[in-house]
């Protein structure tokens, strides 16, 4: 069931694609428990999605590097 959940919320999945990837792993459930299923469990799954730690090196970071020349002086920005 909370395979079924999970794969409906963070997947864009219709409730008729988790059926049928259920169905090659061997487990036979209708659309309609899917449905019902995210119904109710839903919402957990959704604030967990929200409150999870980000991953490492999600984030990208910028290098700022000052190079001077005949008394001006100007920034190069290196981004990764």
């Amino acid at each position: 069931m909370g395979y079924a959940v999970w794969l409906y919320h963070r997947l864009p999945l219709s409730d008729r694609d988790v059926e049928e990837l259920l169905l090659e792993r061997g487990i036979c459930v209708t659309r309609e428990s899917i449905r019902t299923w995210c119904i109710n469990f839903g919402d957990q799954f959704a604030q967990g999605f929200h409150h999870q730690e980000p991953r490492p090196y999600s984030r990208s970071h910028v290098d700022v590097t000052a190079c001077g020349s005949r008394g001006s002086q100007t920034l190069a920005v290196a981004g990764c």
